[in-house]
Formats: structure tokens, C-alpha cells, sequence
């Protein structure tokens, strides 16, 4: 057993929050690996059994999980709270911090005169019985929504607080634990995260450029997954984004599923320049996730959920017992920076600086001989070798970057680099920085 913190327990339940608490004051750090079942049990003079209990019962809350050869280990991103630098790869002073995946604060607009505006025409206090989801606010999401070619003449319509939180909503409205669902791999680690939490199963499957390998995706529903959860364009950390064919051919593949339900998420939003491709509705339960915190400001925890009838009735119905509504405030917040002409432009501007950078840098990174992934987002993913040399040879050259560890269930190993506060000239020497880092003479593995 490890010297840093020792398990104690007679009983599974006991055990269990034994290494909970551990994890939590931070004495195991995210991805250490636990004692074997044996040795622990050994150890506490219990049975095998009653460790695998315990085990099993952190698994399902997505606190650690279990891989194969490397045994257990602390997840990376464990559901339950941990000292601030245990969640993330803390990030000495002085290296270029590339691995956030947040927005350049210098293009975000700036909020105060709007919230001041918010204040001035907000009416009577909200009170319980009054708040819900704002009519003007569906009134203008619709035709936003249409113009862009999403198909949501017949939706209906809630407010959540962020993707995340449409995405958790939309998958308990629906399944139970144990079941299974279709993830992108490599995909947003914030999903495969809420997945463990849940208490769901996991299944990947590869993407590409142009989105959803359709191979894979029809290997994850022939297993039985009850939802596919699909980004729309930018998404993270590939930068994939759906193109009008692949949509079609995936809607073809979930033609024969009519029970899957199917979660689309538009995060990116105004921030992306290629035009979404919608895949749903083609079941009888979806979804559509357009979050705001993207383009407008990560602290702008507001997201538009659009889909059938009864999922959002479910959705709507259980925030109501729970959370009960997002801010008419913030509502009314979103809606201005919708209509503000200032504030469009300014977001379109903003798209264009990341697609520069992006480009800029994917082009830097192709010159050097390696594969750079990246038509859409914030990101650029670069398949590497040795993930755990290439983070480590990017710090010692000045940068912090996302292993791809955080992103991936089975595909190949990559790192993650945030493009959003790069200015031109910082292109080139973070581009042969990342060359010395992925060994050139290597073969590049592809994305799938």
C-alpha cells in the first residue's frame, strides 16, 4: 500500500469513504493508482470482496476507474470535490498556459452596460410562481435557430445552466444506471466524466474530420447504447465538425434505432464559422444544446435546449422540483446580447481571430512534418507517440498543454493545444516546439 495515505474500513461502505476523504484532502492525487483488491484486503484484514464492493462502488460514481493493466486509479477528473490543483495539472509560473480550452478574455464583450440595461427595464421582482422560461427569450432562439438551418420548427424549448447541464438533464431524463451511452473518442472530457458520475456505461466511438466515423457509430448501436451524444462543430478537443454529408449518412444509421435518444451540442455556437449540421430529430427522443459561454463568456451559465415534446416536459418538470429555473436575469442578459448589433459583430470578429490562429498554428505544425487536427473551435489536437513525453518536453520548452489522457477512452494519444490566446508571432516557436516534442521522425498516429 501506497506510504502517502493509508485506507482504513471493516466493511465496504467504510472503505469506500475511506478513500473518498483521501482523495478529497488531496493525499491521492488524480490518476494514482490504488492498492490492488488483494493487497488492500490483505491489509485491512477483510475479504477480496468486500474491497471489490467498495471498488465497485467508487466506479459507479465516477470517483476512480479501473484500466486494464494499470489496475485502479483516481480518475482524472473525479466526481467529488478535491483540492483546486487536483483537478487540473497545476501550471508553474513563467510556461505559456495552452491548456485551458477557454475563450481570449480580450475578445469576450463586455457585459456591464447590458447588465446595466437588464436592470434598468427589468419589471417587478420574479417570484416563484412567475419564473420560468422566458417567452421572448423561445421567441427569438427559434428563428436563430432555423436561419441556421436547425430543424426546430416544432420544438419545444427550456433553459439550462450551461451544456453540461442540458446534456445531465436530457441523459437522467431518460436512462438509469447501467446503461449504456455513445460518446465521441477522443471527445469533451466534461461528458465522459458526467457519464461515470451518472453511473452509465461508456461507449466510444471514433471521429474524424468531418464528425462521427459511421462504422463506429453503427458498432456502438448495434451494441445497445440508449443515447449518442454528438458535437455539432467545434468540437473539443479535435476541432471536427459535422459536414453536410456525414449528417445524412448518420441519420441513416439512427433511421433504425428509433428508441436511441440523440443529444446534439452546439457549445461553440456564434464562436464557430463553419455552418452546423444537424444529425436529429430523426428519433423520437432529442435534443439540441446551444450554450452561451463560449462565445459571450464563460461565466455566462446559460444554455437553450431545444427538443421533443416529452424530453424537454421531462427536463422542465424535474428543474422544477430541483433548481427550478435559470435566472430570468440572465435570460434577459442573453437576450441583449443576442440583439445588440455591437456585440454581433464583435462575436464575429472573435470567430475570425480563432480561425486565424488555428490555421495559422495547424499550418505552422503540418510544416514541420507532423498531423495537426483542428477545422473549427478553439483547439488544435496533435496525435503524439508518448503523451506523458510530449507534455513534458512542451513544459520544458515554455508550455503547458492537455494531455490527451482527459479526453480519450480507447482512441490514440494526442495533446491538446488552446489556441484562443495566441497573437501571430508566437505561431512559429510554439510550432517547433511541439515538433521537438512529437519526435518528427515518428509517424504521426491518425485521429481514429
Amino acid at each position: 500500500m501506497s506510504g502517502q495515505y493509508q485506507v482504513t474500513g471493516e466493511n465496504a461502505a467504510e472503505i469506500s469513504a475511506s478513500i473518498e476523504s483521501g482523495i478529497m484532502r488531496g493525499d491521492w492525487v488524480t490518476g494514482a493508482a490504488l492498492p490492488s483488491v488483494r493487497v488492500l484486503a490483505s491489509a485491512l484484514h477483510v475479504s477480496p470482496a468486500t474491497v471489490a464492493k467498495a471498488y465497485q462502488e467508487l466506479r459507479q460514481r465516477g470517483v476512480i476507474e479501473t484500466e486494464g493493466r494499470r489496475g485502479t486509479r483516481v480518475r482524472a477528473r473525479p466526481a467529488v470535490a478535491v483540492p483546486r490543483s487536483g483537478s487540473r495539472l497545476p501550471v508553474p509560473a513563467g510556461l505559456r498556459d495552452l491548456s485551458t480550452g477557454e475563450p481570449d478574455v480580450r475578445l469576450l464583450p463586455p457585459l456591464g452596460p447590458l447588465l446595466a440595461a437588464v436592470a434598468a427595464e427589468t419589471g417587478p421582482p420574479q417570484g416563484y410562481a412567475t419564473a420560468v422560461t422566458m417567452p421572448e427569450l423561445v421567441d427569438a432562439a427559434r428563428p436563430r435557430l432555423l436561419e441556421q438551418g436547425i430543424p426546430v420548427e416544432d420544438a419545444a424549448f427550456a433553459v439550462t445552466a450551461g451544456a453540461l447541464d442540458s446534456i445531465e438533464r436530457v441523459l437522467t431524463a431518460h436512462l438509469r444506471p447501467g446503461d449504456a451511452v455513445a460518446v465521441e473518442d477522443p471527445g469533451w472530457a466534461g461528458v465522459i466524466d458526467l457519464i461515470a458520475a451518472l453511473g452509465l456505461r461508456a461507449f466510444p466511438f471514433a471521429v474524424d474530420e468531418e464528425g462521427p466515423v459511421p462504422e463506429a457509430l453503427a458498432a456502438a448501436l448495434q451494441s445497445g447504447v440508449r443515447a449518442v451524444v454528438i458535437t455539432v462543430r467545434a468540437q473539443n478537443p479535435t476541432g471536427a465538425a459535422v459536414t453536410a454529408e456525414r449528417a445524412t449518412r448518420l441519420r441513416e444509421l439512427l433511421t433504425g434505432h428509433p428508441g436511441v435518444v440523440v443529444i446534439e451540442d452546439d457549445h461553440a455556437a456564434e464562436l464557430a464559422e463553419l455552418p452546423p449540421h444537424c444529425v436529429g430529430p430523426v428519433t423520437s427522443s432529442w435534443a439540441f444544446v446551444r450554450s452561451a459561454s463560449k462565445p459571450f463568456g464563460p461565466d455566462l451559465r446559460i444554455a437553450v435546449l431545444a427538443g421533443d415534446e416529452t424530453t424537454v416536459a421531462r427536463v422542465v418538470g424535474r428543474m422544477r422540483i430541483g433548481m427550478g429555473w435559470v435566472s430570468t436575469t440572465l435570460q434577459r442578459l442573453l437576450l441583449k446580447l443576442w440583439q445588440d448589433p455591437d456585440v454581433t459583430a464583435r462575436i464575429a470578429n472573435a470567430a475570425e481571430a480563432y480561425a486565424r490562429r488555428r490555421r495559422g498554428l495547424q499550418d505552422a505544425i503540418r510544416a514541420h512534418g507532423l498531423v495537426a487536427f483542428g477545422d473549427s473551435g478553439i483547439n488544435v489536437w496533435v496525435p503524439v507517440p508518448d503523451e506523458t513525453l510530449a507534455v513534458t518536453a512542451m513544459r520544458d520548452a515554455g508550455y503547458a498543454v492537455a494531455p490527451g489522457a482527459l479526453f480519450r477512452v480507447r482512441s490514440e494519444p494526442g495533446i491538446r493545444i488552446t489556441v484562443s490566446s495566441l497573437n501571430e508571432e508566437d505561431i512559429p516557436p510554439l510550432a517547433r516546439a511541439v515538433a521537438a516534442a512529437v519526435r518528427p521522425s515518428a509517424t504521426a498516429a491518425p485521429m481514429r
